[in-house]
């Protein structure tokens, strides 16, 4: 694309400066070098005004454009008003009404212009008794990489209506997730089938605005590396729950969502009294210990608890000891809170 755009400039460059030759020659009174250097002059503020306008967006083009009709009706109407007809009878006054309406023109512009692309994303028209809402607001794109959607836990995220990102699904994840899914490792396939278990869950809600990416990234042949480029030149986010893959977005610059941190930023922090609901699922070393597993992963210890393996009951935290995974979490069954068999 950057390739394209510098043979659009040269090529630009070079039919001004043709432009100039044949002006200097079509007019006599023309100096050539004056000629020359006041066209190239424009043409290269054009480019820079092109440089200057990277990364404007078409939905921004058409507020301007909407701006400017607006604008230029409302001057119309102003200065067609009877209030300028006194004026227009005076030849004094005749230099003064065009400087006016020439003003209310600039003024009107601009204002409606700015209102315009101010409202860009909440852009309306309003009829008596009629609204029309835009369609495809621009809203933040997010990419998904394949290690989010093996994960699956981005569709529990999304049905609870607290993800507000476009979601954009290269097809060389879906393609490497196809790999996956065929496989002949049990696991791997496994997880290839999830995955894409998962992007039909997705798929199936209305609310979710996901995307398919066609195009590949030319001269990356790394899926992490052309995520990056992707979502760098998208100027979107990257969803992942790879550790390595979010560290190299930041380092150029991408910022990036980690599923595996916003869980951990939403586990119950566990103090000494604590109570808390868990599931029991073996017994543990002393007498009548059963242990179960909080949902960060730790080891939560329940005394005199073993009759209730399998069943979720209600405990409070006697202790928290920190260990070399983390932290072990005791606790003693409460008999007065109603277990859940």
């Amino acid at each position: 694309m950057n390739k394209t755009l510098l043979i659009l400039r040269i090529f630009f460059l070079i039919l001004s400066l043709l432009g100039c030759f044949a002006l200097s020659y079509a007019i006599d009174d023309w100096d050539l070098w004056q000629v020359i250097f006041v066209g190239m002059s424009l043409a290269a503020l054009v480019i820079l005004t092109d440089v200057l306008l990277e990364g404007f967006s078409l939905r921004g083009l058409s507020a301007i454009t909407f701006g400017l009709a607006i604008g230029s009706l409302i001057a119309y109407l102003i200065s067609s008003a009877p209030l300028f007809e006194p004026l227009e009878n005076d030849p004094k006054m005749a230099e003064t009404v065009f400087l006016i309406r020439l003003a209310l023109y600039i003024v009107s512009v601009y204002l409606a212009t700015v209102l315009a692309l101010r409202g860009k994303d909440e852009f309306n028209l309003v009829i008596p008794y009629v609204r029309f809402n835009a369609l495809n607001v621009e809203s933040p794109l997010v990419v998904v990489d394949t290690s989010a959607l093996i994960d699956g836990r981005i569709a529990a995220i999304c049905e609870s209506r607290w993800f507000g990102y476009a979601m954009v699904i290269p097809r060389f994840v879906l393609q490497e997730l196809q790999a996956i899914a065929d496989s002949p490792e049990t696991s791997r396939k496994d997880k290839g089938r999830k995955g894409l278990d998962v992007l039909n869950r997705l798929r199936k809600m209305k609310h979710v605005d996901l995307r398919i990416h066609e195009s590949d990234v030319p001269h990356h042949e790394a899926v992490d590396a052309k995520l990056v480029y992707l979502a760098e030149s998208m100027k979107a986010k990257l969803l992942t729950t790879d550790y390595n893959l979010a560290k190299m977005a930041e380092f150029h610059g991408v910022d990036w969502l980690n599923i595996t941190a916003l869980v951990k930023s939403l586990n119950q922090e566990v103090s000494v009294g604590t109570r808390l609901s868990v599931e029991l699922v073996r017994p543990g070393k002393d007498a009548g210990q059963a242990v179960g597993y909080l949902p960060d992963g730790s080891m939560l210890v329940v005394n005199h608890a073993r009759q209730f393996i399998g069943k979720e009951i209600q405990v409070e935290v006697d202790s928290v000891v920190p260990s070399s995974g983390g932290k072990m979490v005791f606790a003693t069954h409460r008999p007065d809170v109603a277990d859940t068999v």
